[in-house]
Formats: structure tokens, sequence, C-alpha cells
């Protein structure tokens, strides 16, 4: 074993070394790693993100690199082309230039004299994502990769669709990284920063259009999707996720098809495990190092020996917006993640959930507001963002309840549910949740997934239903942890409509179920924690001196007199100084979804992001606008940048778009 109380080694930071590649493009790197590595060289701990390293990732940078480089790593985190500090211009996510612009980056570390010669890649979202992706290429010095929150299918399990529905942070999301992308180099760091942020801002492109035009799973989604050949990932992979988060189904996945794989799964959003909510936490950086230790420097650490899936097992309890921890046990599968374990088996009936078939004809119609107490697709900002009470979106869905539960129930995998349904439009999609109902009537969202009806056989091959028509279509519901109490009831609830969580279908229709059944993956009930971690540890945070504090908002408008509904999310990030460097950065995002409980043409998303960076007299900031609308055959986007030093307006540009819809 490793002793992870060895003498720390005294660090260096580099705030931008320079990575020249072979077109000539220089990216920035912020290195941490030994003073003396260059006589005994380390191995290479590669972050690649379009996120800036000098203002955007830099609290958990803080937490992170220094804490591995003080036991014998160089951390090294790059600014991907057209981002941060780099050069060159970025043209949308997971490009081939991406890919091969990181291989050089890996080859490059690896011949550093600093360096022993094995290369790691880490990282949460984007990063992790890129990740498995650079492991799917296999350059030679990549021997161990940590992915966080990721995806092994960019078009099933990412932020632009989900069974096959459009995701509404398709445009959320794009609108984020249309604001990102529009910010400039620091000029402590680039005399040219101005000619860079110019270039930038003229050639950046409003990915929502990209990604809008790619609405099945053709050779776009493909590119980047591990799950084309899992037998190409020759790197040992640590996939971590959270229950909190939109990416709980990677780990698993990779687990089931990757050998020598390991997962853990905690009951966290989009974050660090080591700093992530709810509670608990865990010591993230000492299993890393473990992971690290024996697949980068050869040293037997023991991790061939842990259980190949660890989970974090949550206690049914009262349904809530924020946790600030959630109780529980973590539990621990030795072979395999879930595939083995049995199911129960649920029928949807006219008199509830039963464990025997029984007739069902249940009619299916919810306004289109129905899905209000969604959350967010993705949890990450630590404000209200998670699945509340769920009685709202109950009474406009059919729901389907079993008796209450003779024992504790534990739940491990992902619930299959098939179902037997006829549509009077070609075009419909559903919702199915998963909920506990507690003995006071309280509905708690257990896991949920959404189907376009049109993908019933596929993404990559799509076709309208035929009206009237009876149909059986099957769905996965997203990976869980969950104990349902003694006493509870589970409660099945499908609508026509999710909003503001997906797009609409383009007409109000009506489902008509025939038969329905539910696969609920259980295993024996834990009697108390199967596995450990030690507590969670971390550098010095960042240190920072606030201008402005945090603030958020997430509120629900009916106008009385349109009848129109309105989800509000204000997110004021704050305002900070950098107290080594003194670079200042704020941000606001603003977001409206909007619709009428009777019309899903009157569907409307708008987003308003600011951007703000100064130093000293030096100040600038951009605007970004994205909005989104559609009619029965077109999505139509229209956006807007402008770029401004102090208050004069230095740049602005529009933009237009229509798509045909296909299937959607």
């Amino acid at each position: 074993m490793s002793d992870l109380t060895n003498t720390l080694r005294e660090i260096e930071e580099l705030p931008d070394l320079g990575i020249t590649l072979s077109d000539g493009c220089r990216l920035s790197a912020r290195v941490w790693r030994p003073v003396d590595a260059a006589d005994d060289p380390v191995p290479a701990i590669l972050e690649y993100l379009p996120y800036r390293k000098r203002d955007g990732t830099t609290a958990r940078d803080a937490l992170t690199h220094p804490w591995f480089a003080k036991r014998g790593y160089a951390c090294i985190r790059v600014d991907m082309r057209g981002n941060g500090d780099s050069e060159g211009l970025m043209e949308d996510e997971y490009t081939a230039q991406e890919q091969a612009d990181a291989v050089e980056v890996i080859n490059w570390l690896a011949a550093q004299p600093w360096c022993s010669g094995t290369v790691g890649m880490m990282g949460i979202s984007w990063g992790g994502f890129n990740g498995l992706q650079l492991a799917y290429l296999q350059p030679d010095p990549l021997k161990a990769v940590i992915t966080l929150c990721s995806t092994v299918d960019r078009f099933a399990d990412d932020i632009h669709y989900k069974g096959g529905c459009l995701l509404n942070e398709n445009l959320g999301w794009g609108a984020t990284m249309w604001a990102y992308s529009s910010r400039a180099p620091d000029p402590q760091l680039r005399e040219d920063w101005r000619e860079l942020w110019l270039q930038r801002l003229e050639n950046e492109p409003f990915l929502p259009s990209t990604w809008l035009r790619h609405q099945s799973r053709d050779a776009y989604w493909q590119h980047g999707s591990v799950c084309e050949d899992f037998s190409r990932l020759k790197a040992k992979v640590l996939a971590v996720g959270g229950w909190g988060d939109a990416y709980k189904n990677a780990v698993p996945q990779l687990v089931e098809n990757l050998p020598g794989a390991k997962g853990i799964v905690g009951p966290w959003v989009h974050k660090y495990p080591h700093f992530a909510a709810p509670e608990p936490r865990i010591g993230f950086l000492q299993e890393a190092l473990r992971w690290w230790d024996r697949w980068l420097k050869g040293i037997d650490t023991g991790v061939e020996d842990d259980p190949d899936y660890r989970a974090y097992l949550m206690d049914g309890i009262a349904p809530a917006t924020w946790y600030t921890e959630r109780p529980g046990r973590w539990i621990a599968e030795p072979e395999g993640a879930t595939s083995h374990l049995p199911t129960q088996d649920w029928h949807l009936t006219d008199t509830g959930l039963q464990t025997t078939p029984g007739p069902v004809d249940r009619t299916i119609a919810s306004p289109q507001t129905c899905g209000m107490a969604a959350g967010e697709y993705c949890a990450i900002w630590l404000g209200p963002e998670m699945p509340g009470d769920q009685r709202g979106d109950d009474a406009l869905s059919a729901c389907f309840d079993s008796p209450p539960a003779e024992a504790d129930t534990d739940i491990l995998g992902a619930p299959r549910v098939t179902l037997t349904l006829s549509s009077d439009k070609p075009q419909a999609q559903i919702a199915v949740r998963l909920c506990d109902v507690g003995p006071d009537g309280a509905s708690a969202r257990i896991t949920y997934g959404v189907l376009n009806l049109s993908h019933r056989n596929g993404s990559a091959e799509t076709a309208p239903l035929t009206p009237g028509a009876p149909t059986e279509i099957a769905l996965n519901l997203d990976h869980i942890a969950y104990r349902l109490p003694k006493g509870h009831r589970l409660r099945v609830a499908i609508s026509s409509a999710y909003w503001p969580l997906v797009w609409p279908s383009p007409e109000a229709g009506t489902l008509q179920l025939t038969e329905g059944r539910l696969a609920l993956p259980v295993r024996p009930t834990a009697k108390g924690d199967e596995c450990a971690f030690p507590p969670p540890d971390a550098e010095t945070p960042w240190q920072t001196n606030e201008i402005r504090p945090e603030a958020h908002v997430r509120r629900i408008e009916q106008d009385q007199v349109t009848g129109m509904v309105t989800l509000v999310i204000e997110d004021d990030f704050g305002k900070a100084e950098d107290a080594d460097h003194g670079l200042i950065s704020g941000t606001v995002a603003r977001e409206r979804w909007s619709i009428h409980p009777d019309d899903p043409l009157s569907a409307r998303g708008r987003c308003h992001w600011t951007e703000e960076l100064g130093r000293g007299d030096w100040s600038i900031r951009t605007e970004t606008y994205s909005e989104m609308w559609s009619d029965a055959e077109t999505f139509h986007l229209k956006a807007r940048l402008e770029a401004w030093e102090g208050d004069r307006l230095i740049y602005e540009r529009d933009v237009t778009d229509s798509i045909p819809r296909d299937n959607l």
C-alpha cells in the first residue's frame, strides 16, 4: 500500500506555461509541480477545459491541484484553444481539433524533463467527457483517467437530447457558452489580449444552431461517444458521479462495460466530491491519489481489490428543492454495477400499481405546464435547483400507486418501464417519474425518464406514430440508489409534457394507455455502511476580495390576463477580485421559460448573461442574449453579442436561424 502520510514536497506554481502546438497555436497552462521535479521527475495530471483557469475554475483548482503536486505530481490545467489565455478559435465542443490538440499536449507533457513519462487525465463534466475521449484515441503516455459527471453517449446522456426529446438545456447551455467564450484573455498575461478578444468575438459560434441541426443520433453524436467501442479504452478508468447530477448513468455503464473500471456515486450535485453538496462528502483526493499512484507510478495501493461499484443509498425523506445533506449509507457491489440484480415486477392497472396484471385504460393529456416541479436538468449552482414536492405535477399526470411498503426496499439501478399506448397525434412525448409517496401525501421524485415517441425504436432511425394505433414502447429511467421506507408507496406518474425540462411536441395530443409494467431493480436491504472513505481533504481555498455577493432567484409567474406561465431564474454569481493577481470578474445569468398550459407553440426560452472583467481603471464586459421559439414545422433562434470597454460599445453581432423540426 502507498503511504499517504509521506513527507510533502515543496511545490512551485507557473501561472502561464506556454504549450505551442504544431500549427503554431499557443495554449496557456497553469502548472503546479514539485520544485525538484527536474531532478526527480513526476507523472503529469492534465485537466483540459474551455472554462478559464485564470478566473473560471480557480476556486476548485486551488483546492485540488496543489494537493496532488505536494504528493509528487505535476498538475497541468490547460485552457483550450480559443478560451481563457490561449490563442486560436473554438468551433464546437469535443471537436476533432480539440482532441488532436489534447493528444499533442499529452505527448508534450510526457517529453518534458520534469515528467516521468506517464500522464493521467482528470476532469468533471467537459473535462470528464474529454478524458474518456482521449482514452479512446489511445495516446501512449495516457495511462489513467478519472472522469467525473460525464457520459459515454453524447446524444442520449448530455445536455442536448434525452430519450430523443429536445432538452431546453440545449439552449440554456448554448447561451452559457455564448457568454463564456465571449470573455477576453487577461491583459496581464497577453499583450495582444484585445486583438485575440476581437478575433474571438467575430468568430464565436452560436452553438444551439449547430446542435439543433442534429435531431437524431447521427455521426455528429457518435463522434466522442465512447460507447461506440468500449474496448478502445485502454487507460484505467475511475468514474465518479452524483445522484443530484444530470449524469447518473455513465458510472454504472463504464463499470459494466470496461474491465478494471471502478465506480463511485454519491448524493452530490455537479461538483467534485471533496467539496460537493449534499453531504456526506468523501476524501476524493485520497481516493484519486490511490488511483494515480497505482497506474502512474506502479505502486500497489490496493485499488484493484476495491469493489467495482460503490454507491450512496439515499434514504427516502421529505421532498425539497435543496438539501445540505442526505441521510443514507454506502453500499458496495464487489463485481459489476447493477445488471446482475433481480427486479420486482409491478403492473400498471386501474386499481393502481399491483404485483399481478390487471386491466388499465387511462387517458394522458397533460397541460403544457406539467413539469414545473422538475428542478434543473443539471443541478450545479447550489441554489433551489432540485426536484421539489411532485404533487403539483402528479395532479397533471396519470398516477399509479402501490400499496404501502411492508418493509424498507433498497432500489439500485435503472428502473425499466414498458407501456402500450396510442396517440391521436403523429408526434408525442412522455415523461415517466418514479416517486416516493409518504404517509402525509408528499411526493418525492426518485428518478425519471422521458421519451420522444418518434424515437421508440431508437434514435438513429426515427418515425412518427400512426394515430390511433396501439404501440409498445420501453424506456429506462435514470440510475438511482434509493431506500423506499416501510409504509411509503411507490408512484409511477406519466405525463405527455415535461416543461421546462424538454421542448413540447408541436401539438397538444392525447395518449391512451392500455398496458404497463415496471421492472424495479432491488438488492437485499443494507444493514449499514458496506464500505468507507477517508474524510474530505483539500488545499487552501482561493483568496478573493468580495465586491458583490452571490444571489439566486427562482420563481414561477402566471400572467392572469394571458394565462402564460413563466419560470424565472436569476443567478448573480457575484463579483470578486483575485487577491493574488488582482483580476476582477463577475457574472450574472438570467433565464425565462414561458408557455401557455393549452398551447405548445407558445413555448419560448430567453437567456441573458453579463460577463465583467477588470483591473484598476481597465474594465470590459460582454452582454449576450439568446432566444428560441417554434411553430409546428420550424425552430427559430435569435442571439445577440455585445462587447463593451467601459461605457463604449466596441463590438456587436446579431444571429438569426431557422431549423426544420425532424420528428421532434
